[in-house]
């Protein structure tokens, strides 16, 4: 045999195998990631989660279908005597998760939270607004504490309108906004200017509202660097100035026109900003998933059509914007997307079939995937290994600052139903670990030696954080990112939120080194109060310590 003929030919058999990624579909490369079961049984099904600053998380359901499976302490009981099923009530329906411990303690929540919003304010204290029945106007706040003594204050009518199926976003100027509900196209803002403030209307909401169907509640709002607001409801989007209560930009739909918010629900994140010190400072949305026209319809009747399989994402700040769609190895509705600290997408619970609603669902996903922005197009999805809880209808995922995601709830029923059904009312919580807690790669881990408590800074100021790494460091491929905790519910995270600092690393000793970081410029890009940094080596994150922007 000829060498140079072979040689020849094998270097044209390497070049063929090279392009073949840029030529089709790359979905995966291996099933990764980790399960773990946390609790069997905390009590109530997870439709709620909110991470706190003392690391603590706040689950809670509903209040209106009968005892939950757990008791408020020392004899503690709900009188209310508008609750539609138990108007004494001596069972919890809301419960404070200790990661650290792994430990459940009950906590009362006055009136029915079912299918609410929330965020957390800028000093750390939850604030959760509406509800249904006696809870609709109903604002609820969460202070939290380290000695168990912390529970749920109430404000009866805090709100102008009733606000069922709404979402809520910090903004700037600390206050927040709630946007939507079902049949409220409007908007309000708490904590109010005045006791005469009342709600806004906002148009778009009825331009998005599908007769008999909605297709527009819990709509999937962003703050845009800009400092105005981008809002997707159904299947498509506007940019508003909610000062001046003006339409700034009227996006194109998303491509097939299909719906993508509940009851036909997808998910959105805001993915992470990057160049924040930059002078131009991109921002881009993807959304993922959803169900086709007629599905809820379809679901009703007991016809459970195939969710979509496809993701769109856009440039929200670009001069001409167009969304550009992608395929994901999963069809899903019902999906959580969570942003991990280096800035990849998880993707996580739901089903292929179906919609969002009582028994709408069929089918459920097991396996997550990871989502990398950076990647090029066909070799961003990465299929992971699956959990064998089905996640259906009220599930909920959120990142915990050791970078495990907390996943729990799953309740398709309309009161708690645990036998002869396809789909069991779930009580249990599990972690999901991405690859990147393999202890493979512990010696690649940073660990953030200083600060160790939790500093308070400003805008555009000098953070100095010092880490170490057992194995050598590429430099080159340290980030450092802050995390803004989510509410999330239905599917949707609100207020969260991951920045890319701008940093710059020296050695001070044997593994030992030092990141200088700049803080965000501005409440626009960083909206005042507590977040999560992560030192990030070569996509491997730290765990997280808390900082409060102030």
């Amino acid at each position: 045999m000829n060498p140079t003929v072979n040689l020849s030919f094998l270097l044209r058999q390497l070049l063929i195998l090279l392009l073949l990624p840029c030529r089709r579909k790359i979905y995966t490369r291996a099933a990764v990631g980790k399960w773990e079961l946390l609790q069997s049984n905390i009590g109530i099904s997870a439709m709620h989660m909110q991470l706190l600053n003392n690391g603590k998380v706040i689950i809670f359901d509903r209040t209106d279908f009968g005892p939950s499976n757990i008791s408020l302490p020392n004899g503690k009981c709900r009188n209310d005597p508008n609750d539609t099923a138990l108007p004494i009530d001596c069972t919890a329906h809301s419960v404070e998760y200790d990661i650290a411990l792994n430990t459940i303690r009950p906590l009362m929540v006055l009136t029915d939270v079912w299918c609410s919003s929330g965020a957390v304010m800028s000093d750390g204290v939850l604030l959760q607004t509406g509800g249904f029945n006696d809870g609709e106007h109903a604002v609820r706040t969460y202070k939290p504490c380290n000695d168990n003594s912390c529970d749920w204050q109430e404000i009866k009518n805090g709100l102008a309108q009733r606000r069922w199926y709404a979402t809520n976003h910090l903004l700037p100027d600390g206050r927040q906004i709630v946007i939507g509900g079902r049949r409220q196209f409007n908007y309000e803002f708490y904590p109010k200017k005045s006791s005469a403030e009342k709600a806004y209307n906002l148009p778009f909401l009825v331009q998005t509202n599908d007769p008999r169907i909605e297709n527009n509640l819990y709509p999937f709002v962003f703050l845009n660097v800009d400092g105005n607001l981008f809002i997707f409801a159904n299947n498509r989007a506007i940019l508003f100035d909610y000062m001046k209560g003006v339409v700034v930009r009227t996006y194109p739909a998303v491509p097939g026109g299909d719906p993508r918010s509940y009851p036909s629900t997808g998910s959105a994140v805001l993915l992470p900003l990057k160049n924040v010190h930059g002078g131009a400072i991109g921002a881009e949305v993807l959304v993922c998933g959803g169900a086709p026209k007629g599905a809820y319809i379809n679901a009703q009747n007991g016809n459970f059509v195939g969710a979509l399989n496809t993701c769109g994402r856009i440039h929200i700040t670009d001069s001409n914007p167009a969304w550009v769609m992608e395929t994901m190895p999963q069809a899903r509705v019902m999906g959580d997307m969570v942003i991990l600290p280096n800035g990849d997408v998880l993707i996580i619970n739901g089903a292929s079939k179906g919609t969002a609603g009582w028994e709408f669902g069929r089918d459920p996903v097991l396996s997550p995937v990871i989502y990398r922005p950076d990647n090029g197009i066909g070799s961003r999805f990465e299929v992971q290994n699956p959990s064998t809880t089905p996640r259906m209808y009220h599930s909920t995922a959120i990142l915990l600052y050791d970078g495990r995601v907390l996943v729990g709830g799953s309740n398709p029923h309309t009161y708690y139903n645990f036998t002869r059904v396809s789909f069991p009312t779930d009580l249990t919580l599990e972690a999901f670990s991405p690859s990147y807690l393999n202890p493979n790669y512990a010696n690649m881990r940073p660990r953030i030696v200083s600060p160790v408590s939790q500093p308070t800074i400003g805008y555009g100021q000098l953070l100095v954080v010092q880490f170490t790494v057992s194995s050598m460091l590429n430099k080159d491929l340290i980030t450092v990112t802050i995390v803004a905790p989510s509410f999330t519910t239905h599917s949707f995270s609100m207020n969260q939120r991951l920045l890319v600092l701008s940093q710059n690393v020296t050695v001070l000793g044997k593994s030992t080194y030092q990141v200088r970081v700049l803080t965000p410029g501005s409440g626009n890009l960083a909206p005042r109060g507590y977040y999560l940094l992560f030192v990030v080596h070569e996509d491997i994150p730290s765990d997280g310590i808390w900082i409060q922007i102030k």
